[in-house]
């Protein structure tokens, strides 16, 4: 099946590299960015490395077809409608939604024939991924699998390869018991068995890997060590807890380029002397927009002295817009953020600058502008955003901070935390921030961005890999 083998494989959905059709058919690659493109880089050339991803367009698709990928890329032509099941219906509206606590529970979850049909998908696009896992990896080989699309993966693998060494890695929270218990009842010991074939499972948080641990106590009925080992069907899995951090030093050269400072200058001129309050995120149901929006809403009725004093800068860029329920939220967005601007508008005063194009130098010249950070999803794996932008603030920040995100658990003491769904205790800690002495801002912030940087996205890779190898290099 695989040309290229090699001592380390990795796998995940999206992979480093993806193509577009130019207007004469051709197909133009282009290289993508991120931690596991940094941490693959920082093996070195003294280790062969190979990355399995899917094929996540037509033009993927005839790339993987024509065999144009690079020789350390497998790109998996897998069947488009396998792809779609797989990936909407199970990875992104059914794991995601349960680790993520989204349902709307009196009408939703539905598991009937079309989530089988989508569950079958899922494990034939599971299965695709455990095949060219078991080509490409030598004998010993260390195979490192991300995230929930590639939960049932490593099982499939352990069955094909029982020599290799396998890692798994959870971007995302996971589920406590009860709630993860909305899964059929024979789903849910499938994802927590997929798992754990692997022989280390990785977690951004420690309450994360616990969570996970209890859902294996309570539905598989698996021992759990004090040291979280848990051991089930004569097999144990040690998890880890690898908090992945901000990458300072690109993120800080990055942010003094000369299209980040044209971004910057435009944004100083509309919002003038006042006060700024940032969000940058995608239109994530997890990631709170409109209640971060009255919560605002809710400062400018309550506290009249920021009124013209203040703007609010959101960035909102689209996110998984073929799934209804993410149309509709970024429809909801949009008209909260109107009806601020139409409530509290002034011919020389807007106070929300909603922009829904993604522009990566726009956000980064967010970052640098912002006098208080707003990061309040409703729970989140970590959110960078948290870490990235007290790395990148010019004049220090404070940060207004969901007690649950991920990064609470490194940022906690220096940033303000609210409740995700108080939007009043919310508004107060946005007055708080804003009104926070700048020595003591200047302070929180230099500590922020130490956190954020404890273990950047190379040190994070290699501290995972070192993990499942015992820190030596897997077998050449």
């Amino acid at each position: 099946m695989a040309s290229t083998t090699a001592p380390i494989v990795l796998a995940s959905n999206r992979g480093p590299v993806s193509f577009a059709f130019e207007d004469d058919g051709t197909l133009t690659p282009r290289r993508g960015g991120g931690g596991l493109v940094s941490g693959l880089s920082a093996i070195g050339t003294e280790q062969r490395s190979v990355w399995v991803c899917a094929a996540l367009s037509d033009a993927d698709r005839a790339a993987a077809r024509q065999g144009l990928t690079e020789p350390d890329v497998r790109m998996l032509d897998i069947d488009a409608g396998t792809f779609a099941r797989a990936y909407n219906g199970i990875a992104n509206s059914t794991l995601w939604f349960v680790h993520h606590l989204l349902y709307d529970t009196p009408t939703k979850p539905v598991f009937g024939a079309q989530f089988r049909r989508e569950w079958a998908s899922y494990e034939a696009y599971n299965r695709s991924f455990a095949e060219a896992l078991a080509a490409c990896a030598e004998p010993g080989a260390a195979v490192l699998v991300q995230d929930y699309h590639l939960s049932l993966t490593p099982r499939l693998l352990r069955e094909l390869r029982p020599d290799v060494k396998i890692a798994h890695f959870s971007h995302t929270p996971w589920a406590p018991p009860d709630y993860y218990r909305l899964l059929p009842d024979d789903i849910a010991p499938q994802v927590l068995e997929g798992i754990l074939g692997a022989d280390h499972a990785g977690f951004l948080t420690e309450r994360w890997a616990r969570a996970f641990a209890d859902c294996c106590r309570e539905v598989l009925g698996a021992a759990v060590s004090e040291d979280l080992v848990v051991t089930h069907s004569g097999r144990a899995t040690r998890l880890g807890v690898h908090g992945l951090g901000a990458d300072a030093e690109f993120l800080r050269e990055r942010a003094h380029r000369s299209d980040v400072d044209a971004r910057l200058a435009a944004l100083r001129e509309a919002v003038g002397d006042r006060r700024t309050i940032v969000r940058v995120d995608r239109t994530e149901l997890s990631k709170n927009i409109v209640r971060g929006l009255q919560a605002y809403q809710h400062l400018l009725r309550t506290r009249g002295e920021w009124l013209d004093r203040v703007v609010h800068i959101a960035f909102a860029y689209p996110s998984r817009h073929d799934l209804p329920e993410y149309r509709e939220y970024t429809a909801a967005v949009l008209r909260t953020a109107q009806e601020i601007n139409d409530e509290f508008g002034t011919p020389s005063w807007q106070p929300v600058m909603l922009h829904v194009n993604d522009d990566f130098p726009r956000s980064l010249a967010a970052y640098r502008l912002a006098d208080v950070a707003l990061v309040n999803p409703i729970r989140d794996g970590m959110n960078l955003v948290a870490k990235e932008i007290p790395v990148v603030s010019d004049a220090g920040v404070a940060l207004v901070l969901s007690r649950e995100a991920g990064a609470h658990a490194e940022l906690g003491d220096d940033a303000l935390t609210v409740n995700p769904y108080d939007v009043i205790q919310t508004a107060e800690a946005l007055h708080a921030a804003l009104t926070m002495p700048e020595d003591e801002r200047s302070g929180r912030s230099k500590r922020l961005a130490e956190a954020s940087t404890a273990l950047p996205p190379t040190a994070w890779f290699m501290q995972q890999l070192d993990a499942l190898t015992g820190g030596q290099p897997a077998q050449e």
